[in-house]
């Protein structure tokens, strides 16, 4: 296919990342227009779907599943059906597809408008949770600014599912806008399409849609100039924790991690980084020079996740932060198996008897025992997770644990905690 070639790398967040949204002037101006079709040219989406294969795009959601394998799914299973954006960020500590809508919503929508004429699909549906007005109000805002009945678009309508962790799971997402509940599926095969009302679904997180937008303008040799090989393209990280200027970041994939902590200026000596999310991996002060890249991460147990690192400095209590996440996440199981219904309480029970100092001597052998009973059982993989960031906490916290267990005091427990909760606004940028 024919693609443009910028005179300058232009990422997903612009120049006007740290300032305001992007009209759809602006948008036009530095990006240019959306590639199409002239006329009837069946082989158009052919050769779109080969570029995005040849880019190396995967997933920007947590799951990092190649794009052009979800496309080529849902072209199989015929057209008539729904592309859904998914921009739900149930991850806490994550603010990237906020800070996407909200200064760059065009990108995301031309990418699922590429999307949707790819599949013949007659609809898209962008999900938004229920408590992120801001962002669906914004959303509404670009959409007003497109041209209304072009004989190229497809109907645009935002849902407002409701915000939980679990929601945003992309089988409990179609699940909720078939008139379902909001619970996650066990699948084994995702590049088997979803279906509402029988009809295929295909489901990309808001950042994917924006780099395919990009990669249609500009082609996939252009995305693979930065990054890596085995990693291609930029992504966007939300740091948060112990950092001066909490904020979202677009990086080359294979920077390494104290790198993009740096750019968030750390407000104390760094001790730990949670990879991943809170259902991610922590990881260690020794290897924070790890390149942030899928294969690197997997040396350590880690992924990319959702794009996020959450930074504790060397006085802060890993035991208790490890603690607290572990009873949110119990907190907001789908309540449909065990695994997540019992198992998680469990396990947030015995790291809060830990962090207090109150734990009998055998509970962090009891904690190995029962990761064993509640991984790879659930219906979908939310307790995973959680056993991920425990088992990884056993290890990094590993003489904390011991000091707890004991019931030594903990030097930093009355020392507030530092701050998981996703950063209260945008103020990273480019790399």
């Amino acid at each position: 296919m024919t693609t443009l070639a910028p005179a300058a790398p232009v990422g997903l967040l612009g120049s006007w990342h740290a300032l305001h949204r992007a009209d759809l002037r602006a948008h036009l101006e530095t990006y240019g227009p959306l590639p199409r079709p002239s006329g009837a040219d069946p082989g158009w989406t052919a050769r779109l779907a080969a570029e995005i294969e040849a880019s190396g795009l995967t997933g920007r959601g947590g799951a990092a599943f190649p794009a052009a394998r979800k496309l080529a799914g849902a072209a199989r299973a015929g057209g008539h059906g729904t592309v859904v954006v998914n921009a739900m960020e149930g991850e806490p500590a994550s603010d990237k597809d906020r800070v996407l809508l909200g200064v760059a919503p065009h990108l995301v929508l031309d990418g699922a408008e590429l999307v949707a004429g790819g599949i013949g699909a007659q609809r898209i549906v962008v999900c938004i949770a229920s408590d992120r007005d801001d962002t669906a109000r914004r959303l509404a805002d670009a959409l007003a600014e497109r041209p209304a009945g072009a004989k190229t678009g497809t109907p645009v309508e935002i849902a407002r599912s409701p915000g939980r962790y679990v929601g945003g799971e992309e089988s409990a997402l179609v699940s909720w806008l078939d008139g379902g509940a909001p619970a996650p599926s066990f699948r084994i095969d995702k590049s088997v399409p979803l279906a509402v009302r029988g009809r295929p679904v295909v489901v990309h997180n808001a950042e994917t849609l924006a780099h395919l937008a990009l990669i249609a303008r500009y082609g996939a040799g252009w995305f693979r100039a930065r990054g890596t090989p085995d990693a291609p393209g930029t992504t966007l990280v939300t740091v948060s924790g112990a950092v001066d200027h909490p904020g979202v970041h677009e990086i080359a994939l294979g920077t390494p991690i104290d790198e993009i902590v740096s750019l968030s200026g750390p407000g104390q000596v760094v001790g730990t980084v949670l990879v991943g999310g809170y259902g991610g991996t922590w990881i260690g002060s020794d290897d924070l020079g790890t390149p942030y890249a899928p294969g690197p991460l997997a040396r350590l147990g880690a992924g990319t996740g959702a794009g996020v690192l959450v930074v504790l400095g060397r006085e802060a209590c890993g035991v208790a932060a490890a603690a607290r996440i572990a009873d949110y996440m119990a907190g907001q199981s789908a309540g449909q198996c065990g695994p997540c219904v019992f198992g998680l309480h469990a396990l947030a029970e015995d790291m809060r008897a830990l962090a207090g100092g109150s734990a009998a001597p055998a509970t962090v052998e009891r904690l190995r025992g029962r990761f064993a009973a509640v991984e790879g059982r659930g219906a979908c993989r939310h307790p995973d997770g959680v056993v991920r960031m425990l088992r990884s906490a056993l290890v990094v916290f590993a003489d904390d644990l011991s000091s707890h267990a004991a019931g030594v005091p903990c030097p930093y427990s009355r020392d507030p905690l530092p701050a998981l909760e996703p950063a209260a606004g945008h103020r990273g940028g480019t790399r």
